[in-house]
């Protein structure tokens, strides 16, 4: 079980990573994760949160056990840094013009500061204020180095306090000279081997390098915090007769709450009264409102637009959805990603380095002969240049920035390391029923015979499809009521299982089924015998109606693809990603869903174990990643490197996923990918900059570069320090730059080539029933007549698949049976009645 845990005291990358080799050797870990950028830590694992947390504090830091996100006040850090910084200014400039302001402008000074003991003095009662305003960076520091792991802190109070103690001492030979009255070797001293200056800059400019780096951080942040603002927090509910208002913590599940229009909803529920128009922005990126009714569910911080509505409350507190995608952020943001591991590894020794670095700069150069001063300078800059911050923070914040961007627009990765690896992606795998078509079934064609009006075709399609429950039926009937179709009462209403239906009116016998039952009663022509051959391949079922011996057309029903099909699949093609249709679905039904989706294959008639065995085969072509919503898709979700669930879908393929796709579109999966491959080449950039800029600035400090070309330059400790403190401040700013990332722009897509070998041919049912057999699973052929359709398979198929003992089920209806995969004795009378219970007839079990 994961655990998170607040952490303080952290400055740099070294930091975070002291934290968890401390915490990592606690017995009972199992793993851990520290943010520096949330200054979180998660811990998987048995031990004891006391063990936890007291491990943190031996390791000099504080810890512990997080509040809620939406429970944490305000971020106080920046605050505190700007007053900090702002009080350290002012103390500095008046520093400054007492050191240099007249020697450099001429300013005038008073009278007192006149000699140089007196300025010295001045310079050094400022500076010790300044420290002490500052004294964070000397308790952090000399903490983390009696405890054996330098980090930033410690090279600043390093910098700085080794500048006032040079300083201390050239005014301690000053004041003795002048008080012995050796005036020549008082003006041999003077101020020019005083460094209060250097001292007081360095922390100055520090904390406003500190003070912009928070707010960097801060604002990759704002994702998350705006999402945490969005929880309302009242509702409006009806308990024992009477409305009250009540705190949002204090609604129950089961609660009637009323909802006004223009107000938030307050928690997640079915509308029990009333329609409105709900905009769900705020959980979708979409702004155009979505209409709701009775039956419906509505979700926690969506605005009801117009009506007047009551629902029942079937998620509160941490279930609601916001609820849920507030942690998915949090979580996200406070797990690794693969890529940050190097940054990690150099920012272990780090700190260490830096020092032994500067000792021999300092020996360096005392051995050259440049003199005392020479040396020290260079040694401190080499302190204070140093940036294990950028470093540490290169990763962190262009995840949370690109995992921010991904929430505002409906796609949440689950940890960072999915954000990573779906820029890899190679293969995208997609279920079709619910993730490439709608999952319901609809009119498509309508064709009436020669001498039928297309309204009275409707009539009798309808009024006789209304007395049934087959979802073929309730597409037609939805059809027609929605053209405005007279639909009437029929009677002596007789169903004839897979074949079709019949019924009088008026005196009139009417007809509806496939081909062969209409011939019965009807001549049907050949020209609706072509019509319907068409459509069958298709991929449709063709629906033949006859009235008193005439027949009167055809009606075509099908689950159409998604209206945005065929364009993520573009997409997908267009970054170099091979697509590949999964499906349980009969070959003829998948080839042509997918022909007109425009995948690059189809795998048909796959089990449901089956979908995680081809996933697993199409690893070994490339990095394979799989979009499902149905509960069938959750071995698959979890074997494939990165799983992604439709937000419609089920509760259990969204927990086997990586990435939840909130809106259900299938172009949300190319935007995810491209979000992806846009943050890994953000963290690039990152991790570049970190390392070229202490790659290059360390040995401009130690003088390396005048020694080799004799450059006429020395690195002064304060440049050095205001260096130091705009390199973390880069990394932020250059991850805050993922906000203006247009993930859904197909402009900037690139091919990624894929080295390992072209996906296989199309696989078909017949391969997948045979790996089954191969293991020797126990197997089970039904024969089950009055399936008509997909819809008709897919209901026996879950009917099965629920029992105890059922791996899965392989339907067909045009076959008329169901062959029955188990892994424990299953009765036939138990596996008739699932069947047989939604309104089919098994006529026999092999």
């Amino acid at each position: 079980m994961a655990e998170k845990y607040d952490v303080t005291g952290m400055s740099c990358a070294a930091c975070q990573l002291h934290v968890e080799k401390a915490v990592a050797k606690v017995p009972g870990v199992e793993a851990v994760s520290v943010s520096l950028l949330t200054n979180s830590m998660t811990v998987e694992g048995s031990a004891a949160s006391g063990s936890i947390i007291k491990a943190v504090e031996n390791a000099g830091y504080g810890a512990s056990i997080a509040k809620e996100e939406q429970d944490k006040p305000e971020d106080k850090e920046t605050t505190a840094m700007v007053r900090r910084f702002v009080i350290s200014l002012i103390f500095l400039v008046i520093l400054m013009y007492i050191g240099m302001g007249h020697m450099m402008w001429g300013l005038p000074v008073p009278g007192f500061l006149s000699s140089h003991a007196a300025t010295g003095i001045s310079e050094m009662i400022l500076t010790v204020l300044i420290m002490i305003i500052n004294r964070k960076f000397f308790i952090s520091g000399f903490k983390a180095i009696s405890h054996g792991s330098p980090n930033m802190d410690t090279l600043v109070a390093l910098g700085a306090g080794a500048s006032f103690l040079y300083s201390i001492g050239a005014l301690f030979l000053l004041l003795r000279s002048t008080a012995e009255g050796d005036m020549a070797r008082a003006g041999m001293l003077g101020m020019d081997h005083m460094y209060f200056e250097s001292a007081a800059m360095i922390l100055t400019l520090i904390t406003l390098g500190k003070t912009l780096e928070a707010y960097s951080k801060g604002r990759t942040t704002d994702a998350l915090r705006s999402l945490i603002k969005l929880r309302p927090q009242s509702a409006t509910v009806e308990r024992d007769g009477k409305t009250l208002s009540i705190g949002i913590n204090d609604v129950r599940k089961g609660d009637v709450f009323i909802v006004k229009p223009g107000e938030s909803i307050p928690v997640d529920g079915v509308i029990i009264e009333g329609s409105t128009a709900v905009n769900e922005a705020a959980l979708t990126g979409e702004a155009i409102p979505v209409d709701k009714k009775e039956g419906d569910e509505v979700y926690t911080a969506t605005i009801n637009t117009s009506g007047y509505i009551k629902a029942r409350a079937s998620r509160v507190g941490e279930d609601t959805t916001l609820s849920q995608i507030i942690k998915m952020v949090s979580d996200a943001a406070s797990t690794k990603a693969p890529i940050g591991r190097i940054a990690d590894k150099v920012s272990g020794i780090f700190c260490p380095v830096v020092i032994a670095l500067s000792v021999l700069t300092f020996a360096g150069w005392m051995i050259l002969g440049a003199g005392g001063n020479t040396a020290f300078v260079r040694a401190v800059s080499v302190l204070v240049i140093s940036c294990p911050c950028a470093l540490g923070l290169a990763t962190p914040v262009a995840i949370m920035v690109g995992n921010g961007l991904g929430a505002r627009n409906g796609i949440l990765y689950k940890t960072a390391a999915s954000l990573e690896e779906a820029g890899r992606t190679a293969i995208v795998t997609l279920d079709k029923t619910g993730t490439v078509t709608n999952g319901l079934p609809v009119v498509t064609d309508i064709f009436e015979e020669d001498g039928v009006t297309k309204e009275r075709l409707l009539e009798v399609a309808a009024s006789l499809e209304s007395k049934s429950e087959h979802p073929l039926s309730k597409a037609i009937v939805k059809y027609a009521s929605e053209n405005g179709t007279e639909i009437f009462d029929v009677e002596d209403f007789k169903a004839v299982p897979g074949r079709g239906l019949q019924a009088g009116y008026s005196g009139k016998m009417l007809y509806g089924g496939n081909s062969e039952y209409i011939s019965e009663y009807a001549d049907v022509s050949d020209r609706m015998k072509a019509e319907a051959g068409r459509l069958a391949e298709e991929g449709k079922t063709p629906l033949f109606f006859a009235e008193e011996g005439k027949t009167a057309g055809i009606i075509a029903v099908a689950d159409t693809i998604k209206d945005d099909s065929r364009e993520g699949v573009r997409q997908l093609k267009g970054m170099g990603i091979k697509v590949v249709m999964l499906t349980g679905d009969n070959e003829k039904t998948a080839a042509a869903i997918g022909k007109a989706a425009g995948v690059d294959n189809v795998i048909a008639g796959v089990l449901p174990d089956g979908k995680e065995k081809e996933i697993r085969s199409l690893q070994e072509e490339g990095r394979t990643a799989m979009v499902g919503d149905g509960i069938n898709d959750a071995p698959a979700l979890t074997r494939a490197d990165t799983g992604m669930a439709i937000g419609a879908g089920t509760d259990v393929a969204i927990d086997a996923a990586d990435i939840v796709l909130v809106k259900s579109r299938l172009t949300d999966v190319p935007a995810a990918i491209r979000l992806s491959r846009a943050t890994i080449r953000n963290i690039h950039e990152n991790l570049f900059w970190a390392f070229f800029y202490n790659v290059i600035c360390i040995p401009l400090a130690m003088g390396v570069y005048q020694a080799l070309f004799h450059w006429d330059f020395e690195m002064k400790p304060a440049v050095g320090a205001l260096a130091m403190s705009f390199s973390s401040v880069t990394v932020c700013l250059n991850a805050l730059r993922l906000n203006l990332f247009r993930l859904y722009d197909t402009a900037g897509d690139r091919k990624v080539k894929n080295r390992r070998s072209k996906i296989r041919d199309i696989r078909t049912k017949d391969d997948n029933i045979e790996s089954m057999k191969e293991e020797g699973k126990m197997t089970k052929t039904m024969q089950i007549s009055g399936m008509m359709c997909a819809h008709c398979e897919m209901n026996v198929k879950k009917a099965l698949e629920a029992l105890d003992g059922v791996a899965s089920a392989e339907v067909s209806h045009e076959a008329g049976t169901a062959k029955v995969e188990l892994t424990a004795e299953v009765a036939d009378d138990v596996l008739k009645a699932a069947v047989e219970e939604k309104d089919y007839e098994v006529t026999a079990i092999n």
